[in-house]
Parts: C-alpha cells; sequence; structure tokens
C-alpha cells in the first residue's frame, strides 16, 4: 500500500478512536437544567448585575468576532496565495534560504505577522476590560504579558516547527506517520511541563497560608480521594479582578490553584465549592481525557493535512510545489485555522458536558446546593458574565454552562436531596 493509502488507513482509525473516545467518556447523558429552572435563577439575580453583564459582552463582542475574521483572512491570504510562501523565502534569504532558516524563522515570521495584525483588536479588548474594572494592569504590564506570550510562542514553535521540517528531510514519504505521533507526544508533553514551567511566566504562585481554608481543601481532596501534590495561591490580582481556581498539572504535578482575587471576594465556604468542583475534573480525569482527546485530534490532523495539503490546486494557488516544505507552512497554518473554527462548536458542547459533570460532583462533594448557587452569582457579578447569553453564540463557543443553567442545576439538586 502507498504512504497515501495508509494515511487514509490511519485518520480513519484516528477518526473512530475520537468517536469511541467521546461516545465513552464524555457525558452525554447530562442534559441541562429545565428552562423553567433556568428563567427563575435568572429572575433571582440583581437587574443591574444581569445588565452589566450583557453590557460588557456586548461591548466585547465586536472586536472579538473581528479579530477572529481577520485572522481567518490572514491565514487565508498568506496560505492560498504565493505571498506566505514568499514571506518564508525572504525570512530565509540572509541565510542563503537554507532550509532550517526557512522553517524556523520563516514559521515564526509567519506566526507573528498574523499576532501583530490582530495586535490592535487585542489592544481595544484590554480597553474594554479596563474600562468595566475587570482588568487592573495599565498598559505597560500588558505590553509585557504581550511580549512574554510572544516568547513562550517563539521558543516552543522553533522547537516544533525544526523537529517536524527536520522529520520530513529524513522521513520524505512517511513524515506524516512521523509528524502523527510526535504531535500527539507533544499534546501529552505539554500536559505535563506547561503547569510547571509556563504557568510561573505569567503568574507567582506561593502556597496557601496554612489555617483552616487550606486544611479543609487538602482534606476534602483526601476525602474525595484525589491526590493534591499542595494548595497554591496565585497573583492573579495584578492583571484582573476576575475570580477563579483550578487543578493543574498531572499525576506528581497536579497542584490546586486559587486565585488570590477569588480570596478576597468569597467566604471560605464558596472558595471549597469553586474547588470541590476542580476537584471533580481531577476525579473523573477530565484532565487525561482532553489531553488523550488533544492527542488523537492533533495526530488526526497531521494525517489530514497530509492528505488535503497534496491536492494540486492548493498547491498552486500556494505556490508550492509540496505541503511539505517549509515554504508550504502558511497553507499549513490556513487549513489549521478553518479546520479550529469549524471544529469550536463540537469542542464546546464537550466542554460544557464535562463542566456540568463537575458542578454535579461539587455539590454532592459538599452537600451544599445553597452555597453553590451563591458562589455561581457571584462569580457572575465580579467575572461580568452574561448569565444567559445569546443561543447562538451559547452553542458556538460556549466552554461552560452558562450561569443560569448552574443555579438550575443547584436547585433541582436541592429538591433531590430535600433542603
Amino acid at each position: 500500500m502507498s504512504p497515501r493509502g495508509w494515511a487514509v488507513l490511519t485518520l480513519a482509525g484516528l477518526v473512530v478512536a475520537l468517536v469511541v473516545v467521546g461516545a465513552l467518556l464524555i457525558p452525554w447523558s447530562r442534559p441541562p437544567a429545565p428552562r423553567a429552572d433556568q428563567l427563575a435563577a435568572l429572575r433571582a439575580l440583581p437587574v443591574d448585575q444581569v445588565a452589566r453583564g450583557r453590557a460588557f459582552h456586548a461591548a466585547l463582542r465586536p472586536g472579538g468576532y473581528a479579530s477572529l475574521a481577520v485572522g481567518l483572512l490572514i491565514a487565508l491570504a498568506l496560505g492560498l496565495t504565493p505571498l506566505g510562501s514568499r514571506l518564508v523565502e525572504l525570512a530565509g534569504r540572509p541565510f542563503g534560504g537554507h532550509w532550517v532558516a526557512q522553517a524556523v524563522l520563516g514559521g515564526l515570521a509567519v506566526l507573528l505577522l498574523v499576532d501583530l495584525l490582530t495586535l490592535p483588536l487585542a489592544a481595544w479588548r484590554h480597553t474594554v476590560l479596563a474600562r468595566y474594572g475587570l482588568s487592573t494592569q495599565g498598559w505597560g504590564g500588558w505590553a509585557v504579558d504581550l511580549v512574554k506570550s510572544y516568547a513562550v510562542t517563539a521558543v516552543i514553535g522553533a522547537l516544533v516547527l525544526l523537529g517536524f521540517y527536520s522529520v520530513v528531510r529524513l522521513a520524505p514519504r512517511w513524515w506524516w506517520a512521523f509528524g502523527a505521533a510526535g504531535a500527539a507526544g507533544l499534546v501529552v508533553l505539554l500536559s505535563f511541563v506547561l503547569p510547571v514551567l509556563v504557568e510561573p511566566v505569567f503568574n507567582r504562585f506561593t502556597p496557601m497560608e496554612p489555617g483552616p481554608l487550606r486544611t479543609e481543601l487538602m482534606s476534602m481532596a483526601a476525602r474525595d480521594g484525589v491526590p493534591v501534590r499542595d494548595v497554591l495561591v496565585a497573583d492573579a490580582s495584578r492583571r484582573t479582578r476576575a475570580v477563579n481556581a483550578y487543578v493543574s498539572g498531572l499525576g506528581p504535578t497536579r497542584r490546586v490553584v486559587v486565585y488570590d482575587t477569588l480570596l478576597r471576594e468569597a467566604t471560605p465556604e464558596e472558595v471549597t465549592s469553586v474547588v470541590a468542583h476542580e476537584l471533580g475534573h481531577a476525579k473523573d480525569r477530565d484532565v487525561w481525557v482532553g489531553t488523550l482527546v488533544g492527542a488523537l485530534g492533533a495526530a488526526a490532523a497531521v494525517a489530514a493535512l497530509y492528505l488535503i495539503g497534496s491536492w494540486p490546486p492548493l498547491l498552486r494557488l500556494a505556490g508550492v510545489d509540496s505541503i511539505a516544505q517549509p515554504r508550504a507552512f502558511p497553507l499549513l497554518i490556513a487549513l489549521i485555522t478553518v479546520a479550529g473554527l469549524v471544529a469550536t462548536p463540537a469542542q464546546a458542547l464537550m466542554s460544557r458536558r464535562v463542566e456540568a459533570r463537575a458542578d454535579a460532583h461539587a455539590l454532592a462533594l459538599t452537600g451544599d446546593p445553597a452555597t453553590f448557587e451563591a458562589m455561581q452569582r457571584r462569580l457572575a457579578g465580579v467575572n461580568l458574565a452574561d448569565p444567559d447569553p445569546p443561543r447562538w453564540e451559547y452553542l458556538w463557543s460556549a466552554s461552560h454552562p452558562s450561569t443560569v443553567e448552574r443555579m438550575a442545576a443547584a436547585r433541582a439538586y436541592a429538591r433531590e436531596i430535600g433542603r
């Protein structure tokens, strides 16, 4: 069988594996709370809080979707015309057009150009966050974070680009197979190392001071059968007033992280409720499942790019002879961008189901639906959430159940246990 035939067979197998993993490990059977309960929860929220949350998202919406559109147009303009291949050639020219220079410098130039052309929209978003009081950063801090983000992207991107095009040169007929395995392995590796190596670049983490709250959180994790290395406090307040907590890392790197803003804004019982939700993710191995889905998806993407990218009309549009050339990297970015947009609703749906299961876990672990509902009201108020977003936007990109869904779920649980 030819390499192309094996690629088709591999892609089919990976798609089947994704469907099986999704069917077995994503909690599809957990329907949202009845709409009547959601509307009742919405009426229980302060009118001014709802209005402010909706106004905030209405202010963000034009820039957010404009950024998506501009990013897509730039990716298509670079990938489906000779402009992108010429940019890669230009980046490699000072080094005699060597393939390493084209692969690394050319690839990073393409990524940087997309970021720079959408930078005004990112800055506009920051002005909205600052105007509504959610951001505590000045332009200096915002710029520093932006530079850090570019630096992290450059380091990871350079290593990935060098590794990918090295494999292409070593195995010109079978690069897609090695590339698929490498992409899957990279997803797994990043799940372990990002919490340890990258998160500290943007935040300072300190152990939570000994006291009743830390004791309760560690005790709750132990009761839940979730080994946790430590409880850390992130200095999120230096850039935002938003509140949050999460469980980060896998295996020996797992730790509970609580925003310092959450400790300031919420009661200890509410903090416990939020952490109970995060422990639900660990208990149900949601990070592992997400990593597995990501690894399978990355491998499938490489095989699909090999098959689609060898289509002659696409190559002619891009002005390249093969998808495996460094000069064809802009074409790869264009295809990945389109695929990402198409996959967004499915990814959002899976995320909402997983988050709803973590909510149910928190309710069962704490047995305190009243505090859970109070925490949802606080989260919505401080984070300026739209408690009941437009249906089209919810289906397109919402990664969590809406505030009214979560409040309604708490009320349903309260009825179930007779409270």
